[in-house]
C-alpha cells in the first residue's frame, strides 16, 4: 500500500497543504516566516516533489525506482528534520541565551555564499526563537518535527523491505 500511485499522490497532497497553510498564516494571519521556516519549507517542498514523482512514475514494487525514490525521500526528510528540531531548539532555549535577530534571509542570500547562507540560517536568531502559534501545546516547527520524522519512518520501512532477501516457499 506504502508503495501504490494513490498513496503517493495523496502524501504529495499532504505536503502542498502543508505548504498552502504555511502561505494561509504568512499572507492571511501576517505572521512573516523566520529563515529556519523557509528551510523547512523547501524540505517539505522536496519531501512533496520525491512523492509526487514516485506517485506519477508509479514504478513496480520492489524495483530500483522505488528504493532510489524512497533515499531521496528519507535524505529530504532528515534535512528537514534537522532544521526543525534546530528551530524547537531555539524556541527552547532561555531567553537571556537566545541569539541575537540578524539579518533578512534575502539579504544573506544577496551578499553570501550559499554555504555561508546555510551556516548563518542555521545557527539562527532571535526571530527564530519567537513562538507565534501553538496547538495543543506543540509550535509549528514541532509539528514540521513530527511530519518529517513520521515520513523518515515511512521511507526507512520502504528501504528495507526493498533490501531485506526475500524468502522462497520452496527454499
Amino acid at each position: 500500500m506504502l508503495e501504490s500511485r494513490g498513496f503517493n499522490l495523496f502524501m504529495a497532497f499532504v505536503c502542498y497543504q502543508l505548504l498552502v497553510t504555511a502561505y494561509y498564516f504568512q499572507f492571511v494571519e501576517n505572521m512573516d516566516p523566520c529563515p529556519l521556516c523557509i528551510f523547512q519549507r523547501i524540505g517539505v517542498l522536496c519531501v512533496g516533489i520525491w512523492f509526487l514523482l514516485r506517485g506519477i512514475h508509479n514504478p513496480r514494487v520492489g524495483s530500483g525506482w522505488n528504493l532510489g525514490y524512497s533515499i531521496l525521500g528519507l535524505i529530504s526528510a532528515i534535512l528537514g528534520g534537522i532544521v526543525s528540531a534546530r528551530h524547537l531548539y531555539l524556541q527552547n532555549l532561555p531567553e537571556g541565551e537566545v541569539p541575537a535577530c540578524g539579518p533578512a534571509l534575502d539579504y544573506l542570500v544577496d551578499m553570501l555564499p550559499i554555504s555561508e547562507v546555510i551556516s548563518t540560517v542555521l545557527a539562527g536568531d532571535g526571530e527564530c526563537a519567537k513562538i507565534s502559534w501553538e496547538m495543543m501545546g506543540i509550535s509549528m516547527p514541532g509539528w514540521v518535527l513530527i511530519f518529517f520524522v513520521v515520513i523518515a519512518g515511512l521511507m526507512v520501512r520502504n528501504i528495507y523491505r526493498h533490501l531485506k532477501p526475500s524468502k522462497h516457499i520452496f527454499s
